[in-house]
């Protein structure tokens, strides 16, 4: 197999993209906003929406350059609800909304401790578990009309394939249902009175089965087209390095959500008060990590577009000390509950001296991180963060570890793409480490100054 069109839902966007297995290139990526939908009942994911978005995209891959297999990627505290017939027996959740926490002291007295899931409580239905309770909760007769759960992937896998899973990497990412330690589903499954109705639990590489007679009828596709279990996003990025490197090393993945993940890195008691938790690998195993919102506290700090940072603009942010400290986004994140403020006088809103001064903020984020997770080593870098050389400069200068931006425009699809095949010894395709930078000392003490003035 040579061509994999991976299906990579992101909380910002929707993509589609097809991946050359014989180099790990991009071929074509397309995408459409993820625009959530107002409901009601809820805020809802806009699937028949990218429903067709996706089999149009399927069926001119194929066109153009042939689909040989399918796989897919998606943002994590997600589940849908089938009914007996395998459609959406309620809308898809959008997990920002804030309805589940009406009735979080109800699911606070069912949710497992960290200890048992390695789940941290979570604000809306960030936490899958408290999703389900809520849903469950207004719409008395919805668990009676739902036959089965899937994780998110696994949705847009059984309207592929009409077999339905769950995948550890999803069920990992602090839904409260999965116990990483035992890697089996947690106590609130059966608290919740879903055993009966949540999917098997299987490994992201495995092939659920081929694409549906309809599906291939609409897209070209080959009848015999294979479609794997699926990933979350952020483990997407993570499996090509496990594949390649050996540890200790860390990989950060950034877009709407900047997750950092040690691999090998020091043992530490992890604080689930600040948004630290234990995501699982697409081998099972338990991967120690920190997230924040870092791509939209860029967005929202920023305010707009910037010109590319230059020498000089660098240079002015480091002479005048301004600095943003945190939070930008206050709901997650090691910071959270913090109010975010500017030390110095605030950038212009467009200038280049924002941009690097917000860049330098998100490197810091993501430096602290970094160290409640225990890294050690190289610190890969995945997504948009990886293009921007402020936040490259800073971060290798604040953690004094090795910073290797990756190639990849969007590294998830690269990871999705190998659950299809994985080949042997594939070195990953990331830059060689910038030269040592002149400015390092006056990073560094920017580093340690910001550090010092955080909450």
């Amino acid at each position: 197999m040579s061509h994999v069109a991976v299906i990579d839902i992101g909380k910002t966007n929707a993509k589609l993209a097809l991946v050359d297995l014989s180099d790990l290139t991009e071929l074509t990526v397309i995408t459409r906003p993820n625009t959530v939908l107002p409901g009601p009942p809820y805020p809802q994911f806009d699937v028949e929406g990218h429903w067709a978005f996706l089999l149009e995209g399927l069926a001119r891959f194929h066109a153009e350059h042939g689909v040989d297999a399918i796989s897919i990627t998606t943002h994590g505290a997600c589940a849908a609800l089938l009914d007996a017939a395998g459609n959406l027996a309620a809308p898809i959740l959008d997990y920002e909304f804030n309805g589940p926490d009406d009735m979080a002291a109800e699911y606070d007295a069912l949710r497992p401790p960290f200890d048992e899931t390695g789940s941290p409580k979570l604000a809306g239905g960030l936490n899958v578990g408290a999703q389900l309770f809520w849903q469950f909760a207004r719409d008395p007769d919805l668990k009676a009309r739902t036959s089965t759960i899937v994780t998110y992937p696994q949705y847009w896998a059984h309207r592929l394939t009409g077999i339905a899973a769950t995948d550890v990497t999803s069920l990992g990412c602090h839904t409260d249902l999965w116990n990483p330690h035992k890697g089996q589903f947690s106590s609130l499954v059966d608290r919740l009175g879903i055993a009966a109705k949540i999917a098997p639990a299987r490994r992201s590489a495995e092939v659920l089965g081929t694409i549906l007679p309809d599906i291939a009828a609409r897209t070209g596709l080959a009848p015999e087209t294979p479609v794997t279990c699926g990933i979350h996003d952020s483990n997407a990025s993570l499996l090509p390095h496990i594949l390649a490197q050996e540890p200790p090393f860390s990989v950060v993945s950034s877009g709407t959500w900047t997750v950092a993940m040690s691999v090998g890195g020091q043992s530490l008691p992890l604080d689930p008060g600040k948004d630290v938790l234990i995501n699982v690998s697409a081998h099972g195993t338990a991967v120690p990590s920190a997230r924040f919102m870092g791509g939209r506290e860029h967005d929202l700090a920023t305010g707009g577009p910037y010109p590319e940072a230059t020498d000089a603009a660098i240079s002015a942010v480091l002479d005048a000390g301004i600095m943003l400290l945190p939070a930008v986004v206050p709901e997650t994140g090691p910071y959270r509950g913090c109010t975010a403020r500017w030390i110095g006088p605030e950038p212009v809103v467009g200038s280049a001296e924002r941009g690097v001064a917000v860049s330098f903020y998100l490197a810091l984020v993501t430096r602290h991180c970094l160290d409640l997770i225990g890294h050690r080593g190289t610190i890969i870098l995945e997504g948009p963060f990886a293009k921007s050389r402020p936040y490259v400069r800073m971060l290798s200068a604040a953690t004094g570890c090795p910073v290797r931006p990756t190639i990849s425009a969007t590294g998830t699809s690269t990871g999705a793409a190998l659950l299809v095949k994985r080949p042997a010894d594939r070195p990953s395709a990331v830059h060689k480490p910038p030269a040592p930078d002149p400015a390092d000392d006056r990073l560094t003490a920017y580093a340690k100054r910001w550090s010092e003035a955080c909450p």
